[in-house]
Formats: C-alpha cells, sequence, structure tokens
C-alpha cells in the first residue's frame, strides 16, 4: 500500500509519514500540492493522499481541485489532515473533493478509523 503526504511542515510530514510506515504503508512526501502534483505523476498511484489545507505555492484545497480535475485521479482517497476546525471549510474540502477530513491534532487510531471509513486498510 502507497501513501503521499503533503504538508510544508517537515516536522508534521516525519508524523504523519511515521503513522504511515507503522500501519504499513510504502511513503512518499511532498512539500506543497505542487510538488505533490509532481510526485503523482512521477510514482506508481498511491492508495491514498493526506494532504495539508495552508502551504505555500500551492494550498490543499488547490490541491484537491487539481486532482478532481485530473480524470486519472477521479477516484484517487483524498485526506485532508489540517488545522482548519471551521466547518465552513470542512464543507468546503469535501465539497472539492475530499473524501475523509481529520483535524489536527489526531492520533494514529484517527488516521486508522478515516481509512478503514475510505476502505483502505491492509
Amino acid at each position: 500500500m502507497r501513501v503521499l503526504v503533503v504538508d510544508d511542515s517537515r516536522a508534521i510530514r516525519r508524523i504523519v509519514s511515521g503513522m504511515m510506515k507503522e500501519l504499513g504503508f510504502e511513503v512518499t512526501e511532498a512539500e506543497n500540492g505542487q510538488e505533490a502534483l509532481d510526485r503523482l505523476d512521477e510514482m506508481e498511484r498511491p492508495d491514498v493522499v493526506l494532504v495539508d489545507w495552508n502551504m505555500p505555492e500551492m494550498d490543499g484545497l488547490e490541491f484537491v481541485r487539481a486532482v478532481r480535475a485530473n480524470p486519472q485521479f477521479t477516484d484517487l482517497p483524498l485526506m485532508m489532515v489540517t488545522s482548519e476546525t471551521e466547518m465552513e471549510r470542512m464543507a468546503l474540502a469535501l465539497l472539492a473533493g475530499a473524501n475523509e477530513y481529520v483535524m489536527k491534532p489526531f492520533d494514529k487510531c484517527t488516521i486508522e478509523d478515516k481509512l478503514q471509513l475510505l476502505g483502505v486498510e491492509r
């Protein structure tokens, strides 16, 4: 199983990547949405993408919209993992095409539960 972890914070990427490795995923990382789009072109298709909202160059919402605009990725599971806690923001992300939404701080159990809801599990 493969995951793409997208976050501009190196510390958060390490935490999330560590959790995903513990869950048996092969991890690829990106610092922002544009880099993540590049990674999607380079890597074998991931089973899920975990993406932060607030990032430079291309934020998570723009990334979700760009991914959903590509017919190759219309069914790629996308999980927003962000500090954005307002319901309006959550609704905006889901309307843009995110499949799940996790608010920081979170733990491995929360991520596992969301992956299960997405049908992405070992």
